[in-house]
C-alpha cells in the first residue's frame, strides 16, 4: 500500500511548492484546486453555477472563476451551496485516481493530495497521515499579496489558524526559507512515513 498523505497550509504558506518539492521527491501527487479548475470546464458544473449565481459567473460558457468567487462568496449560503456542489466530486476524482496510483510500478514513494481545507472539511480522516505547511504571517501575507489573492482576508477567515493546523497535523514543516530546505525538509518527512 502506498501512503495516502493529506497536505494543507494557509494562504501563502507554500502548499503549491511543497506539492511540487514531493513530486520531485518521488510521490504521485494532485492538487484539490486543480481538480476543482477542471471540474469548472464540466458542461454539469457550467450549467449548474449559471442556474445558481447568474450567467455573469461564466460569460460564453466559461466559468469567471473571480466573479464566482465574488458571486459564492458574498453569502455563506453560496458558499456552502458551491461547496456542496463541487467536493463530491472532488471527492470521486481523488479516490479514482488513488487507485491508479496504487497501481503503479515500481510504487511512489507516496500518494499526497493536496487539500487547503482538509481539516475545515473533517477530510483528515480519510488519510494515512497529514502535513500542515507553515511560514511566518509576514512571508504569508507577502506570498499571497504577490499572487493577487483576491477576497484574501474573507478566505483566511474560513480556515484555521496555522497553530491549529500544525497542532492536528501528524507533520508539521516550516517553509520560511529556500526551496532547497523546503525539499529537505520533506524528504525527512516522505522517510519517516510508514512503508
Amino acid at each position: 500500500m502506498v501512503a495516502f498523505i493529506g497536505l494543507t497550509g494557509g494562504i501563502g504558506a507554500g502548499k503549491s511548492a511543497a506539492l511540487d518539492a514531493l513530486e520531485r521527491l518521488g510521490a504521485a501527487v494532485l492538487s484539490t484546486d486543480r481538480v476543482v479548475h477542471e471540474l469548472y470546464e464540466s458542461p454539469a458544473v457550467i450549467a449548474a453555477v449559471s442556474e445558481r449565481f447568474g450567467a455573469a459567473v461564466a460569460p460564453g460558457g466559461v466559468v469567471d472563476r473571480s466573479a464566482l468567487a465574488e458571486a459564492a462568496f458574498a453569502t455563506g449560503h453560496g458558499r456552502e451551496w458551491l461547496e456542496d456542489m463541487l467536493w463530491p466530486r472532488v471527492g470521486e476524482r481523488m479516490q479514482r485516481w488513488r487507485r491508479q496510483v496504487e497501481q503503479r510500478s515500481p510504487p511512489p514513494r507516496a500518494a499526497v493530495v493536496e487539500v487547503p481545507l482538509l481539516f475545515e472539511a473533517g477530510m483528515e480522516g480519510g488519510f494515512d497521515a497529514t502535513i500542515a505547511v507553515i511560514a511566518d504571517e509576514q512571508i504569508r501575507s507577502e506570498r499571497a499579496g504577490a499572487r493577487g489573492h483576491q477576497a484574501l482576508a474573507e478566505r483566511a477567515a474560513r480556515q484555521l489558524s496555522q497553530g491549529e493546523k500544525a497542532q492536528r497535523a501528524t507533520y508539521v514543516v516550516v517553509n520560511d526559507g529556500t526551496v532547497d530546505e523546503l525539499r529537505r525538509k520533506l524528504s525527512a518527512v516522505l522517510d519517516m512515513l510508514p512503508a
